[in-house]
């Protein structure tokens, strides 16, 4: 017996660009399920829904009671739907490709369960008053997925061949170097968010046991190492004739780093705005999306030779 996602793939075989489409759709939703997060925490509307997985005790859905704040927390959880829908439209996808990519269709499932657990992951944090930790693990859980997501979509356009490097290993080390980095960076942002501003709640919500002014400056440290990591990632792959797209993923990674730098320094010494501290997180999934291809793009799998057609039986004949 075919299961649902075996019998689409009999009557279905979608076009690469559909492939392509499906993963970049759940790049795009990750993306703005982080923007939206932190717009949740940003107007005050963490406990806009004060339980989980319904709004109130008495109902699934936000009360005139519970006014806009409500309505936001509400709207964010709403849009976990659009994400797994996104997710699972990359699933039948890559399930409907002829031949099969096992790899993609577990890159898609693992999207999935990474959806179902921060959907846990954000019930605790309401469950525990909008706790720090898990607010931080919450948005930690969220860059996994973008992590995947922007594995899958890559892979969309490569072949299932062992992969092959297109740099020389010392190239590629820096290459991970940098991803490592700026994990850690990502990390720190969090210790900043979490003994600052913007809590989420009321002023009674707790902040973690750390100055903010010295958390901030961690931060910015490790910013100025991947800043360092960037340039001399952009120099070395000039001096190693790297491919034209491995130097535009590193010029594209610049430009980022530019902006979101800037929009750090500003926000700091301007009482961290919350429409800059949005643009911020922003710009931080868009600064992990453009390390991920920068190092994605520092090896290659070509895609599968198509088989050459067999000869008819009268060019058979011809030839014999």
């Amino acid at each position: 017996m075919l299961t649902p996602l075996a019998s689409i793939a009999q009557r279905w075989t979608p076009s690469p660009r559909t492939l392509r489409r499906a993963a970049l759709s759940a790049v795009v939703m990750t993306v703005v399920i982080i923007v939206t997060g932190g717009a949740v925490r940003l107007t005050g509307s963490g406990l806009g829904c004060d339980t989980w997985p319904k709004c109130t005790d008495d109902s699934l859905f936000a009360t005139p009671e519970q006014g806009i704040h409500g309505a936001i927390e509400f709207g964010n959880r709403m849009l976990t739907y659009v994400l797994s829908a996104s997710v699972g439209w990359a699933i039948v996808a890559a399930r409907s490709t002829k031949p099969w990519r096992r790899g993609l269709s577990r890159l898609g499932w693992a999207q999935f369960w990474i959806v179902a657990s921060n959907a846990v992951i954000g019930g605790i944090t309401v469950w525990t008053g909008l706790n720090p930790w898990t607010v931080a693990g919450h948005f930690i859980a969220a860059n996994a997925l973008l992590t995947v997501a922007v594995v899958t979509w890559v892979r969309t356009g490569e072949g299932d061949t062992a992969p092959r490097p297109r740099v020389p290993g010392p190239v590629r080390k820096l290459g991970w170097a940098l991803v490592l980095v700026s994990a850690v960076l990502i990390v720190a942002g969090t210790g900043v968010t979490g003994s600052g501003k913007h809590a989420g709640d009321s002023s009674d919500v707790p902040r973690m046991p750390f100055d903010y002014t010295t958390a901030a400056q961690v931060h910015a440290a490790f910013a100025w190492i991947v800043c360092v990591g960037a340039v001399a990632m952009f120099f070395v792959l000039r001096v190693v004739d790297a491919p034209d797209d491995v130097r535009a993923r590193a010029r594209d990674l610049l430009l980022v780093l530019l902006l979101q730098g800037g929009i750090g320094y500003v926000q700091y010494f301007t009482g961290v705005p919350e429409v800059l501290v949005g643009a911020h997180m922003l710009g931080s999934a868009l600064l992990w999306i453009a390390v991920l291809r920068l190092v994605l793009s520092l090896r290659e799998r070509p895609l599968d030779a198509a088989p050459a057609p067999a000869p008819s039986s009268g060019a058979a004949l011809t030839a014999a």
